[in-house]
């Protein structure tokens, strides 16, 4: 019988498995991302500027607060001390019944900028639609910076007050500048923004975590927190607001001039939780700028990076005729042996030629990223020097009426500044000066944050590794002895003219794992710690394992285990991992047994018969991946994981059936389809496919290491797109085991209702014949 329709439900569920099972020749199985085949300006129109104009964007506001807190102009005589310089009050516009003031205009365009930023945060929390959110942000920042441009032109031209040398700008003059240049520039990134999104580059909405979206939030709660703590340390010690601002931005940054400091009793107890929550807040914002920029943006201009390398490399080895190693080796052909022939030192097998080419990307990754490592150095070092030096110019010319000072002593305060010696022998004096100081620190110091890291991976490495070099062929000599390090050392100083590697010696270079140890009994004691740490990785995998047990009959036990071979050497003493603990209780025998999935790993090696050993397996892998996902730097698998792996999602390394010849450039369908159809009109046949036609691998679906859809490709970590397939593959044999279930099921309710209705007829016979 069938309950509710459950027979019904159960056959449509069938039907489904059995569409599922077909091949999905529109999805390609072993392709990362296509971050590496979009223009990296995409990336920063999608993510990059977006970030920056949520940073910069309540920036602009904050300056904007401060051109409106106190009047435009001083009264400045000549020979009077700057700092009691009187304020002038605004002047009425030429219609006296008109109330409107130069402070009412700077209020208005103030609300319409906190309204497009409110609008671009709540875009960012995906609580206004993008399509909505940036026409407001954009044009209201837009009218923001002409309402400030126009403000700034006015004071400066018709409204200047005779005699012109007894009256200068306040502070408030030069935060309205500021502000209006930041305005317009946070508009026009987010123009380009909204261009990328409208010409279908991405989709339309922020391209960011959860981490990127938070950024404009923690910007706006240390401005306000910035802003705040002026105001209420003005209040105490009787300074002016806009230097209490000034006073706020040398403490939080902990540069320290003392041209102000609390001198109140009061002022110097509320320094100390001010101070202390202040640098804590700013390292905190420091930290995600950096954080969000190195990470996000390495990943990104890496797999750029690596898709442009492995053009160039394609070209050049297709242009020079040694792309042999690149065509796969089919069996079923006399390629191999001609090849072979022609030249010895080709691979002789596909799984032998996939590791050659596994290691050519490699090389290409480790050259990318060196590149990206001393691009990414020299664009942060030129930005700080830009700052430097351009900040020191600017800061003379805005001294200069008040100090005299010369091109070298604002270098020497600027240098001072960003290095946060804060010696306060030279500090700013001037409105201009101040103003000016705020602004320039606020792009400082993430600029030189941003080279300080880079720097960690360029040349302070280019240090280290230097110092340990000399070690090697001094007082530390390393494993490969005295001989073989002065030949690297001198091998790397002549640019590879002299004693050219073995290469048994590339092979130790390139071991990924020993690339961070130290040489000599240093680098044993580093050594000795990972094995140890590895031994951990491989008890915990083995503790896993330990939980597979199977409760078998004592009949059953008898029989000889399904699917534990015994081992080749009958008299070797088994392990303790290796050993069986098999304990009695009433009529049962449980059997645990412990497989060491760590030592298994191996290409050449069979996947388990048992279907339920094979999913136990897929367990086993998915735990041990998810631990390497943890840590940090990211984890480079070796090409016999990577065979292993690819070998347990149904990819076999030494069948040529998924293979091809890796393309330098992947065009478009249409493309495709014309220069095919070219080809075919003109008598040529594509090498690479008419010889090997594989019926059950479709086109899309073959791929190289070497190629744009090889799985080392991408923005994705490996270790991230190993778990994901191996889910997906724990999800699909899941799910047809339960197809499998609901299919006995229903054929046993059939049986049922069959047995039933046959039932039911012998009854009504027998009733009919009595």
């Amino acid at each position: 019988m069938n309950d509710a329709d459950l027979g019904d439900n159960i056959d449509e569920r069938i039907g489904q498995l059995e569409q599922s099972k077909n091949p999905r020749s529109s999805e390609k199985r072993f392709a990362n991302d296509v971050a590496h085949l979009d223009p990296s300006r995409w990336w920063f129109a999608s993510s990059a500027f977006p970030m920056i104009a949520g940073t910069l964007g309540p920036v602009a506001s904050a300056f904007s607060i401060c051109a409106l807190v106190r009047p435009w102009r001083q009264h400045y005589p000549p020979g009077t001390d700057i700092t009691t310089a009187a304020f002038e009050p605004d002047p009425k516009w030429s219609d006296p019944r008109l109330i409107q003031t130069l402070i009412i205009v700077n209020a208005i365009q103030l609300a319409i900028a906190i309204i497009s930023n409110v609008f671009l945060l709540l875009n960012m929390a995906r609580r206004v639609r993008f399509s909505l959110a940036q026409p407001i942000t954009i044009v209201g920042w837009y009218m923001s910076a002409i309402c400030l441009i126009a403000l700034n032109a006015t004071a400066a031209g018709p409204l200047v007050i005779e005699p012109a040398e007894e009256y200068i700008f306040s502070q408030a003059f030069y935060y309205g500048m500021f502000a209006a240049i930041l305005y317009f520039l946070t508009a026009s990134l987010m123009v380009v923004t909204v261009y990328g999104a409208a010409t279908s580059h991405y989709a339309k909405d922020f391209q960011l975590t959860t981490a990127q979206r938070t950024l404009m939030l923690q910007t706006i709660l240390f401005l306000c927190y910035l802003l705040v703590g002026a105001l209420v340390f003005s209040t105490i010690e009787s300074w002016s607001y806009l230097d209490a601002v000034y006073w706020a931005q040398v403490t939080l940054f902990t540069v320290g001039f003392g041209d102000f400091a609390a001198a109140s009793p009061l002022g110097r107890a509320l320094l100390i939780p001010y101070a202390l929550v202040g640098v804590i807040s700013l390292g905190l914002v420091i930290g995600s700028i950096r954080s969000l920029v190195l990470e996000r943006g390495r990943r990104r201009l890496d797999a750029r990076m690596v898709e442009k390398k492995r053009r160039q490399l394609i070209r050049t080895m297709t242009r020079k005729g040694k792309d042999e190693i690149l065509k796969p080796i089919h069996p079923d052909t006399n390629d191999t042996s001609a090849s072979a022939a022609s030249s010895p030192s080709l691979p002789g097998t596909e799984l032998a030629r996939r590791e050659e080419e596994f290691n050519l990307m490699r090389k290409i990754q480790h050259q990318a990223s060196t590149r990206r490592r001393w691009m990414a150095m020299s664009v942060s070092f030129s930005s700080w020097l830009v700052l430097w030096l351009v900040g020191a110019k600017v800061f003379q010319e805005c001294e200069r009426p008040y100090q005299n000072w010369s091109y070298f002593e604002g270098f020497y305060f600027a240098f001072v500044t960003l290095t946060t010696i804060g010696y306060g022998d030279r500090t700013p004096v001037s409105n201009s000066g101040k103003a000016f100081f705020v602004f320039w620190s606020l792009l400082a110091l993430p600029t030189m944050t941003v080279m300080i890291s880079n720097a960690g991976d360029t040349v302070v490495k280019a240090v280290r590794d230097a110092t340990l070099e000399l070690g090697n062929i001094t007082i530390l000599p390393g494993e490969r002895g005295f001989r073989k390090d002065l030949m690297s050392v001198l091998h790397r100083l002549t640019c590879g003219f002299l004693f050219q590697p073995t290469d048994e010696d590339s092979d130790e270079d390139s071991d990924g794992e020993d690339d961070a140890l130290p040489p000599g009994f240093l680098s044993n004691a580093h050594r000795i710690r990972r094995e140890e740490n590895d031994d951990d990785d491989n008890d915990e995998e083995s503790d896993e394992t330990e939980a597979y047990s199977t409760v078998l009959d004592r009949e059953t036990s008898r029989a000889p285990p399904p699917f534990s071979p015994e081992p080749k050497d009958s008299q070797a003493r088994p392990s303790p991992r290796d050993r069986q603990t098999t304990t009695t209780n009433n009529n049962t025998t449980t059997t645990r047994r412990r497989r060491p999935f760590s030592r298994v790993r191996d290409p050449t090696s069979a996947l388990p018969a048992s279907r339920a050993d094979y999913h136990f397996l897929l367990i086993s892998e998915i735990a041990a991946v998810r631990r390497h996902a943890k840590e940090k730097p990211a984890r480079r698998y070796t090409f016999a994981e990577w065979a292993w792996y690819l070998k347990l999602i149904g990819e076999d390394e030494s069948s040529s059936a998924t293979h091809r010849k890796a393309r330098p450039h992947i065009h478009s369908k249409k493309k495709a389809k014309k220069a095919a159809k070219k080809r075919r009109r003109n008598g040529v046949v594509d090498e690479e496919n008419a010889e090997h036609t594989e019926a059950e691998c479709p086109d899309e679906d073959k791929w190289s290491w070497v190629g744009s859809q090889s799985p080392l490709m991408g923005s994705q970590e490996e270790c991230e797109w190993i778990l994901e397939k191996l889910t997906e593959k724990l999800r699909d044999e899941l799910d047809v085991v339960r197809g499998e279930e609901l299919e006995r099921k229903s054929t046993v309710d059939r049986e049922r209702d069959l047995a039933d209705e046959r039932k039911g007829r012998d009854e009504v016979d027998e009733l009919l014949r009595s």
